[in-house]
């Protein structure tokens, strides 16, 4: 149940506290005076789609928390990580840029979540519910929740989507003679230009990086070359080991006359030895850049075949051989096609039959439940003030396809002998309210939501009907929790909690109030709403009146 909603700087609303109890809770006011936006507001706090128009001109954001007891929500909250001890608290904040954040008791969780939360809170009806009822796409939906064909629905699904799966497969197996011809052409051409390619994954990058480096062996050699030759000397030259030599001879020399140059000889020395194992060093890499140029052709030639496939198929090797893989696969399977067709139309046949079965066990299930709900429906607008209305759930066969093998369809008769017809052309608008009204009331008894909300309900709808809307309101009531904007006098008498939702204006800017109503509040509003701004001792009274006889029938239906 729904216990309070707050609101902040939504639209009109500054701040607003509503705490609803059980039975039927009724908010009235001047139309424009803001009924909608409590209602904007609880839909934003359980998901719905909001933007930032509804932030308060000159607010930052908006913020808007609903407080439910007793909820039936412990999976949901145990799957997405909420705590819950029977109290639930749904906040959403929404900034001036239209950005929002949700929460569930604390728990950051995202809008979508929060709208599937939502649904196992509250049922809100508003003109969307009617447009529903007169859109025939909708009824099937309708029935099957009315009928609880939910388990057979998925069961039957299952098998569909098995049995689609199989002719889908069994399509793309399926081939023209001509096409089969030429798609095993293209195919064996594949596997015989990727396998005469001789792939092997890192080879370009491997046979690329020798070509470069022998393009540059010409160049390199000569640099070394010409280093092996300032050390080793050349017919025009000394190099330095022989400058080297020659100066350790002349400090050897240098020695029969003072020791002070017996380090420097050995460091000549030294220097000369090293001098020679670098030479050494570089007749070894000389000797190592000697090539043939064909070895180059021979790079060059492998390197465009190996351009060529891989850019062909799929920019690498490792694309090039996946595609010859696929290539030897698919034609395996066009050989053994026929043999494949073979054992999915068994397949196929048995899902077939399963689909069938499982089609019919679901129609059986709706055409009880068709009865069952026409029966109920007509049973609820006859409550209504429409004695001489008759419903049919119309279902008839078609083919197979996603939701089974139902056309289903609403049709009614508003009036005594007038034949069937469909729900958009047999009734009015205030008809129109109250068959939704009915529908809600019957399927309201199968789902396990305890609070309802009626938006735009009594649209159409006055006298003897009107009086009747709202003795259906507040026997709803007695089982669930209903909240009903409504401009009636006839629903507001029979409201267990009354608000009165008023406008006014204060140094320019725009409040809405919300106010709990007590009797008196309660009688002079009533007034209002049965005689405008005329409120005298008359309607006063009158008022008072649809109270005592609002209180009688609830205390009649055992209040």
């Amino acid at each position: 149940m729904l216990s309070l909603l707050h609101i902040e700087n939504i639209a009109v609303v500054e701040r607003a506290d509503i705490e609803f109890g059980p039975g039927l809770n009724v908010l009235t006011g001047e139309t424009g005076a803001g009924k909608s936006i409590v209602i904007d507001s609880l839909e934003a706090s359980l998901g719905w789609r909001t933007s930032r128009e509804l932030v308060r001109t000159g607010a930052k954001s908006a913020l808007v928390t609903a407080s439910f007891t007793g909820a039936d929500v412990a999976g949901w909250c145990q799957e997405n990580g909420v705590e819950y001890d029977g109290e639930l608290v749904l906040t959403r904040r929404i900034s001036e840029d239209g950005k929002s954040a949700c929460r569930v008791n604390g728990v950051p969780v995202s809008a979508v979540q929060l709208r599937e939360l939502g649904l196992s809170l509250i049922d809100i009806h508003g003109q969307g519910d009617g447009q529903r009822l007169t859109n025939e796409r909708w009824h099937l939906a309708y029935l099957d929740g009315f009928g609880g064909c939910g388990g057979e629905l998925d069961e039957y699904k299952a098998a569909y989507n098995d049995m689609r799966a199989l002719r889908e497969e069994m399509d793309a197996l399926t081939l023209d003679e001509g096409e089969r011809e030429r798609r095993v052409d293209m195919l064996e051409f594949q596997v015989r230009e990727i396998e005469r390619a001789k792939l092997t994954p890192g080879e370009f990058e491997e046979k690329s990086k020798r070509r470069d480096f022998l393009r540059s062996a010409g160049k390199l050699s000569d640099s070394v070359r010409d280093a092996g030759a300032c050390l080793m000397g050349s017919e025009r030259s000394d190099g330095a080991v022989s400058l080297i030599e020659s100066a350790a001879g002349t400090i050897a020399y240098a020695l029969r006359w003072t020791d002070e140059l017996s380090g420097l000889s050995q460091k000549l020395t030294d220097l000369k030895y090293a001098a020679e194992d670098a030479a050494e060093e570089l007749r070894d890499i000389r000797e190592r850049l000697e090539f043939s140029p064909e070895e180059l052709d021979e790079l060059d030639s492998r390197l465009d075949v190996l351009k060529r496939v891989t850019r062909k198929y799929g920019g690498s090797e490792e694309a090039a051989l996946e595609t010859l893989e696929n290539a030897k696969r698919e034609l395996e399977e066009i050989e053994f096609s026929d043999e494949k067709l073979k054992k999915l139309e068994v397949r196929l046949e048995t899902a077939e039959k399963k689909a069938a079965a499982l089609a019919e066990k679901l129609s059986r299930k709706r055409r009880k439940a068709a009865e069952a709900l026409a029966e109920a429906v007509e049973g609820e607008l006859h409550k209504l003030s429409m004695p001489g209305a008759a419903f049919q759930v119309e279902v008839k066969p078609r083919q197979l396809g996603p939701d089974g093998a139902d056309d289903v369809r609403f049709l009614m008769a508003a009036n005594t002998g007038e034949g069937f017809g469909r729900i958009v052309k047999a009734a009015s608008g205030g008809e129109l309210s109250r068959v939704m009204l009915a529908m809600k009331t019957v399927l309201s008894r199968a789902d396990s939501v305890d609070s309802m909300v009626f938006d735009e309900i009594d649209t159409g709808v006055s006298g003897i009907a009107a009086q009747r809307v709202a003795e259906k309101l507040a026997a709803i009531g007695r089982e669930k929790q209903v909240i009903c904007v409504t401009h009636l006098p006839q629903i507001a008498a029979m409201a267990d909690g009354h608000f009165s939702i008023a406008k006014r204006v204060e140094g320019g800017r725009t409040y809405t109030s919300v106010t709990k109503l007590d009797t008196r509040g309660r009688q002079e509003e009533i007034a209002r709403l049965t005689g405008g701004e005329n409120v005298t001792k008359t309607t006063l009274l009158s008022a008072a009146e649809q109270l005592e006889a609002a209180e009688k029938f609830k205390e009649g239906m055992g209040k």
